[in-house]
């Protein structure tokens, strides 16, 4: 489905009345028909008939707000506390915590633990580098340990980040099957250590990897027309946890919605501040 963005012009009015009425009746219908969540467990359930239904946020960055009115919260296990975890489970928020699978930052506790046989090249935000993920014997403890501490700070699933390198210039020999097994493995390790496996990321691996994993974390696949390329999640019964970075939700709403994704916007820097959409009916 494309998505095509009106510019400002003639009939202005009638577009902002006519995007209002719509986001309304997705939103009474949405919260009429609301579907009880059971509370989260180790790993975290996601039942399928709650998928179309789940509200959720992502801060990575800011003081954490704790009382946001959101069911999945996605969160930095570095940063947040175990006070902060155990405040959102004491109302049963399902805790997703973001860990860096094919990747690491200069300033992360574990950054020694990469031998430099096991490093690639600059990776996509500052101060990274992608991994060598043909070299599971080195990164699987360390994989390991990161998603022990996710699980001791309260967190029952996790997202796995940069899982893509091989789509990227990483400096190492990597290509597509190279990274489909290692994605794989990270998220049968997270399943022995009782975590959620969801994949961030990755789309064109989407269609091979939705069996392996339980939800999918996506960035503006509305900007970038490629939302159809996640319904290998949906149409299972899955969670699409879907974010865009500009445009109206009033309109962006309406597309992601009846994909059935959990759709928000938010700023790049994934503060607290959020505009959801509503859930679908």
């Amino acid at each position: 489905m494309r998505i095509r963005l009106r510019s400002p012009g003639v009939g202005r009015g009638p577009r902002r009345l006519l995007r209002s009425l719509v986001a309304v009746t997705l939103l009474t219908a949405a919260y009429g028909c609301r579907a009880d969540l059971l509370p989260p467990g180790a790993p975290t359930p996601w039942p399928a008939d709650s998928a179309r239904h789940w509200r959720w946020q992502w801060q990575l960055t800011g003081p954490l707000d704790t009382t946001v009115d959101a069911d999945v919260f996605l969160l930095d296990p570095v940063r947040t506390t175990a006070t902060e975890t155990a405040a959102l489970r004491a109302r049963d928020r399902r805790l997703v915590c973001q860990v860096a699978v094919g990747s690491y930052a200069g300033t992360d506790p574990d950054a020694d633990r990469y031998p430099a046989a096991a490093r690639g090249g600059a990776g996509l935000r500052p101060d990274t580098r992608w991994v060598d993920v043909r070299r599971w014997d080195v990164l699987e403890p360390i994989l390991a340990d990161r998603f022990r501490l996710c699980r001791g700070k309260g967190f029952g699933a996790v997202a796995l980040a940069d899982a893509d390198g091989y789509a990227h210039r990483p400096g190492l020999p990597l290509d597509f099957d190279d990274q489909l097994l290692f994605n794989r493995r990270a998220a049968a390790l997270a399943r022995t250590l009782s975590l959620s496996p969801g994949l961030l990321g990755d789309v064109p691996q989407v269609a091979a990897l939705a069996p392996d994993f339980d939800f999918a974390v996506d960035e503006e696949c509305v900007r970038l027309r490629r939302c159809a390329k996640l319904l290998p999640f949906a149409d299972a019964g899955k969670p699409v946890f879907h974010v865009e970075y500009a445009g109206d939700p009033a309109e962006f709403c309406v597309a992601t919605v009846g994909y059935g994704f959990a759709s928000m916007r938010k700023d790049r820097r994934l503060d607290a501040w959020r505009a959801p959409c509503p859930a679908a009916p």
